[in-house]
């Protein structure tokens, strides 16, 4: 029995470590964003080089595990995807199918030895290790989701900010290069890391057409499709850069101010559950209790 506790505990953990990435995130360094070029496949392996750690023999084992069962191309492109969105650059697929199976396996087990140490009828383990498991694989999964919906949600909001900065500093003199070189100094959060990585990839040799649509595929919202066109439109037809991100500006802008107003006319409709469940029964208990009260009191008396 004790076997079995450590055995999910220690399983339940390592799964543990892949949720606290997808909540929290922490930021990434320098040297992160080359790790992450090269898991682009950005730069030739050599034989020489030394793999990167898989956090020991059991993160090796997920590596191994979730390798298997990412057989289907689709499939693995469809979750680098969805963690590339949510800033997981380190994650690859196979590892995080892996700490899902370990998170499916460990959850159950727990829940097990709780179970039968608690004296839990088997109705209730059976069920709770169904549960358990399957909170275990969809948990992480739902939340690399809303991660990466938080993060490019955040990315669409603050791309005006980089384009205003683009156009002061494109029309102080400066060329479209130096321009994101600058902003990416001045900006912080998802967006200032994916533009330096753009700019990290344009210095390893991809035309700065080619390094935006990497970093509009990482960040598909459609803020960042119309800045990828707007840019590669303007070159080609040789339009004034300058001019392109001052309308396109504009237009985010007022994209920005339509999705306000959609969210405010949204709010009524949402707020319509917990008003009709949550507060009126509270409203009509304090109101109206003590009325009822009173009155059934009154039918007692005269009968």
């Amino acid at each position: 029995m004790i076997l079995l506790l450590l055995i999910g505990l220690a399983l339940a953990g390592l799964a543990t470590v892949l949720i606290m990435r997808a909540a929290l995130g922490a930021r990434s360094s320098q040297a992160t964003h080359i790790t992450q070029i090269k898991r682009y496949g950005m730069t030739r392996s050599r034989g020489g080089q030394a793999k990167e750690a898989l956090g020991g023999l059991v993160g090796r084992a997920a590596e191994t595990v979730g390798g298997k069962l990412t057989t289907a191309p689709e499939r693995a492109t469809e979750l680098r995807r969805q963690l590339t969105s949510a800033g997981m650059y380190r994650v690859t697929p196979g590892k995080f199918l892996g700490y899902r199976l370990l998170a499916t396996i460990g959850f159950p087990l727990i829940w097990i030895w709780a179970a039968t140490t608690t004296g839990m009828s088997p109705v209730i383990g059976i069920g709770g290790a169904v549960v358990s498991a399957a909170i275990g694989w969809w948990g992480p999964s739902q939340l690399v989701k809303d991660r990466a919906k938080r993060r490019l949600a955040e990315i669409d909001y603050e791309l005006p900010e980089l384009i205003d900065l683009l156009v002061v500093t494109i029309e102080a003199g400066l060329g479209f290069i130096g321009s994101l070189q600058m902003a990416s100094k001045r900006l912080t959060g998802p967006l200032g890391d994916e533009l330096r990585l753009t700019l990290q990839e344009q210095n390893m040799g991809l035309s700065i057409s080619e390094a935006l649509h990497n970093t509009m595929l990482r960040a598909d919202t459609p803020a960042m499709r119309s800045f990828f066109r707007s840019v590669t439109q303007g070159e080609r037809l040789g339009v004034s850069i300058g001019q392109i991100m001052r309308d396109l500006a504009g237009e985010m802008r007022r994209r920005r101010k339509a999705s306000a107003e959609e969210r405010a006319q949204k709010a009524p409709i949402k707020i319509l559950f917990p008003l009709v469940f949550l507060i009126f029964p509270a409203m009509f208990i304090v109101l109206l209790g003590p009325a009822i009260i009173q009155f059934t009191h009154a039918i007692k008396g005269i009968s």
